[in-house]
């Protein structure tokens, strides 16, 4: 038995990220893909010898020959094209963020509870190496109780594709907060047990133009820049977020600022150790026999953890794995994300 897959979103995330496990995994078939840029679609159709292409999504969800879609499309889609997916009788993979806001997310809930059929988003860093080494550390409780930590992704000049949806809050949700933070904020929760956010403050800003030379960052060339287009998201994002459990958490995310480098961190607090995990190298803080430890462990990442991401969602189909993400962590990371625009715009701490 395979599974027969659809793809919606030929663009640059299907290509980099999603294309090369799909047609690597024996268990998959895909039968069919979808843009709204034909030419794009019939490419990959050419490419990979696709049965069928369109540049319709209704006309894919509609066939009886689909079991699954994985979705590659603008923010702003993400939640209408699941919900239809869903409606359809399709199981849904899609690529980060769940979608704008909670309020589209508790739709996407009510219809997958209703349809009876798997979502997963993608969750890509929970499955890298460094990333599963201190999971299992810290359900072992090597870290004792986690009370405290930062995250963030900094970039000194990476804003992508300006002028296009990316940089359009009505198309994107908002800028590097909601683009970047829900990777960094999503990892540091799960590795903190997923506990429920209770409030969140944060400031943003808009310092830079998006026509800085000399890019930093790979990201940068990810989307497709319009010079007449809108650039009216934030550039930088910070954040505090606090928790049911006690626990808080630190946040920056930006595309552009003057820092030193461009990065991602994640610093967790126990008492019993903690740990920094920066750009998939850890190191872990401890004591022991009354001494201070260090601890450099000899693990690396030698992916992005994409392919692992997708693999695990065909596993949960084949009754092969359990899921690394529920729907309701997704709702608790966009409700953060949430309540930390709603606090810079006015001013104050969000409770939720």
């Amino acid at each position: 038995m395979s599974i027969r897959l659809g793809i919606i979103g030929c663009g640059g995330a299907c290509r980099a990220f999603h294309i090369p496990t799909i047609v690597a995994n024996l268990e998959v078939d895909l039968v069919a893909v979808c843009d709204s840029n034909l030419a794009r679609a019939e490419q990959l159709a050419k490419e990979f010898s696709v049965p069928y292409c369109t540049d319709d999504f209704k006309a894919l969800l509609s066939r009886q020959d689909i079991d699954a879609v994985d979705i590659c499309m603008p923010t702003f889609l993400h939640m209408p094209v699941i919900v239809a997916a869903l409606e359809a009788g399709k199981h849904v993979f899609c690529e980060k963020p769940d979608a704008m806001n909670p309020g589209e997310m508790e739709k996407i809930m009510r219809a997958a509870q209703k349809a009876q059929k798997r979502v997963m988003i993608m969750r890509n860093n929970r499955f890298l190496p460094t990333a599963q080494f201190l999971k299992g550390m810290a359900e072992r409780g090597d870290f004792g109780t986690i009370y405290a930590g930062k995250c963030g992704w900094q970039r000194r000049r990476g804003i992508p594709g300006k002028g296009g949806w990316i940089t359009t809050k009505a198309t994107a949700g908002g800028g590097p907060l909601i683009d970047l933070g829900i990777h960094m904020i999503d990892l540091a929760v799960w590795l903190m047990g997923s506990p429920r956010p209770v409030s969140a403050s944060g400031s943003t800003f808009r310092m830079f133009d998006g026509n800085e030379a000399y890019p930093d960052s790979v990201d940068a060339k990810f989307g497709e820049r319009r010079q007449d287009g809108t650039f009216d998201v934030e550039d930088l994002a910070m954040g505090f977020v606090r928790f049911d459990n006690g626990a808080c958490l630190q946040i920056e995310c930006s595309w552009a600022s003057n820092v030193a480098c461009s990065k991602r961190f994640v610093q967790l607090y126990g008492d019993k150790a903690g740990f920094d995990w920066d750009d998939g190298k850890i190191k872990i803080f401890g004591e022991q026999d009354k001494y201070l430890t260090d601890m450099q462990p000899n693990v690396t990442d030698f992916e992005l953890g994409h392919g692992d991401n997708l693999n695990n969602f065909f596993d949960v189909l084949m009754g092969k794995a359990q899921p690394l993400y529920t729907m309701q962590q997704g709702m608790d990371i966009l409700k953060i994300i949430d309540a930390l625009y709603r606090s810079a715009e006015q001013g104050r701490e969000i409770a939720l």
